[in-house]
């Protein structure tokens, strides 16, 4: 960015850092995030700020670097690990609303359900059929409304436990990920198990994880188990993208009144205190249960629902601050490099 361009992105606000790669001179902008129902909005933007007429923009998702040692994921850019600390907070809602959001923004996205006790995303999704195998060594992802998904509730079945020690957890999450053949994914939102144990501290060393965003209610007691989950990720040096605060307030549908059930600015605290992102507030809402229970997700993430515009800023937020990440530079990017 050069002095001369803005500094602070026009539809979200926060610091545009890497994000975005302006060429005024010759009237580019290469958007290192998915933002296509913005394009609008962004072109005006510039038109205001750099007092250029006709911009040409580009969106261009690029893969990050991940901790060393660890390979990436063949068909996968980024793994954003969703994480809580704690159950009940809806962090498996909130996985697959990053996802729908994601893919609204325009990129190619799938859900990784990590949480081999309790799988809950094939019912919010609405899925239930088994992976196929063509090799009978591999699975193809079971695709969720454009989504590609994987699931030890696809395998086992809805009501059928996983009675398992923790290593066997750890054996099965790891050929779920490096078995399945995803393909050509921006991102793989990878919804962990609550808890930061010896199963979770093990799946994050072993699986390339990019980036995480963490999930709390307001309350004090779920706030202090997603700060758990916090210095978890920052002990193996995965960065955290924000915090998303669930169950903020309450609305009743008859008189209106807002009501903060669990608490109040829980979430926007705990972001300032360890200075992270807080990526947005989602409240308690009937038809957002209602509608994963049915397993119809698209009902609620679209763009008629009054609750699709949070959930879209709190992708749009996330991509934005993974796009600021490090990239994994390939011996061709360090030849191009070189060059110059």
């Amino acid at each position: 960015m050069s002095p001369n361009n803005p500094q602070n992105d026009a539809v979200t606000g926060q610091a545009i850092g890497k994000s975005i790669d302006l060429n005024a001179n010759k009237g580019r902008a290469e958007f290192r995030f998915p933002m296509a129902p913005f394009t609008e909005q962004y072109q005006t933007w510039l038109n205001a700020e750099l007092g250029q007429q006709s911009w040409l923009l580009k969106q261009r998702i690029r893969q990050h670097q991940v901790r060393e040692g660890i390979q990436p994921l063949k068909g996968v850019k980024n793994i954003i690990a969703v994480a809580s600390g704690k159950g009940g907070v809806g962090k498996s809602t909130m996985s697959v609303m990053l996802a729908k959001s994601l893919q609204q923004l325009g990129a190619t996205v799938g859900i990784l359900d990590a949480d081999i006790y309790g799988p809950s995303i094939p019912k919010m999704l609405g899925v239930s059929q088994k992976p196929e195998s063509p090799d009978q060594k591999s699975f193809l992802p079971v695709s969720a409304d454009g989504l590609q998904t994987m699931s030890l509730g696809y395998i086992l079945g809805e009501k059928d436990p996983a009675i398992w020690r923790g290593a066997m957890v750890t054996k099965a999450l790891m050929q779920m990920i490096q078995d399945t053949r995803w393909h050509g994914l921006d991102y793989l939102i990878m919804d962990l198990p609550p808890g930061t144990g010896d199963i979770q501290l093990t799946m994050i060393q072993k699986i390339p994880v990019t980036a995480a965003v963490l999930v709390t209610t307001p309350q004090d007691i779920a706030l202090l188990d997603a700060q758990k989950a916090l210095a978890m990720f920052q002990k193996v040096e995965i960065p955290v993208l924000g915090v998303i605060e669930n169950m903020s307030t309450y609305v009743c549908d008859n008189c209106g009144h807002e009501a903060h059930i669990f608490g109040q600015h829980g979430g926007a605290q705990m972001a300032a205190e360890f200075e992270v992102p807080l990526l947005g507030q989602m409240p308690l809402n009937i038809d957002l249960r209602v509608q994963m229970d049915a397993g119809q997700p698209a009902a609620v993430w679209q763009t008629a629902h009054p609750l699709n515009e949070q959930a879209l800023m709190m992708g749009l937020r996330t991509a934005q601050n993974l796009a600021q990440c490090p990239i994994k530079f390939s011996l061709t990017d360090s030849l191009k490099l070189h060059k110059k």
